[in-house]
């Protein structure tokens, strides 16, 4: 993701990196009317986006934040759609991290020095022995227990914190639709209330 960023100066703002990457959502407006959101654009780097997506599938098996994301959306506009979602937050971390110079925060050591040393393995660097490194610590079961729990009540909290987040109505006419089937209702359980000018409006 670094060499197909390149320097992450050129950017911003978080913002600008998803738009590069071709994961900000399209936007159609005309004069002063309102804005109508559609597809992400697909444009910028087709094979950075590629990964950022497959690793959003990773991140939706895995406990943690992330996939307490996944699952909110994927549960109001299903599994595709959270992927690409996911991909876009994925983004907006990696901008972070490369501003601040600083690691994933919610990342379970032991299990990415396991990851490393398989990949150090398979591309053929000398195995040492010897020496136990960080990979080591994925061995020992309460190790990755004790990973694992501080990356589940992360993603507890953060299920915890977005249940109370109300679902934005897509468009004015749908409230409107509601409100005829509510007013709808009411007349045909009390048509005679209805039916007299007093009685409406005392209601």
């Amino acid at each position: 993701m670094a060499a197909a960023i390149g320097d992450i100066c050129r950017f911003s703002d978080p913002q600008k990196l998803a738009g590069y990457l071709g994961l900000n959502p399209s936007v159609r407006q005309s004069g002063e009317g309102p804005a109508y959101h559609g597809r992400i654009t697909k444009q910028g780097r087709g094979h950075a986006r590629g990964m950022l997506v497959e690793a959003a599938w990773a991140a939706a098996r895995s406990p943690g934040p992330l996939r307490a994301s996944y699952r909110r959306v994927a549960a109001r506009r299903g599994k595709h759609i959270a992927a690409v979602a996911t991909a876009r937050k994925l983004a907006m971390i990696i901008w972070h991290m490369l501003h601040k110079g600083a690691d994933y925060i919610w990342c379970r050591p032991a299990l990415l020095a396991r990851k490393f040393s398989t990949v150090e393995l398979r591309a053929g660097l000398p195995a040492d022995h010897a020496k136990r490194g960080a990979a080591y610590d994925y061995n020992i079961p309460e190790k990755r227990a004790e990973e694992r729990s501080r990356v589940e009540k992360a993603e507890a909290a953060c299920t915890d914190f977005t249940a109370g987040w109300r679902t934005r109505v897509k468009n004015r006419k749908s409230v409107e639709k509601a409100v005829q089937r509510v007013d709808r209702g009411i007349l045909l359980q009390h048509p005679c209330r209805w039916a007299c000018p007093a009685a409406r409006s005392r209601a």
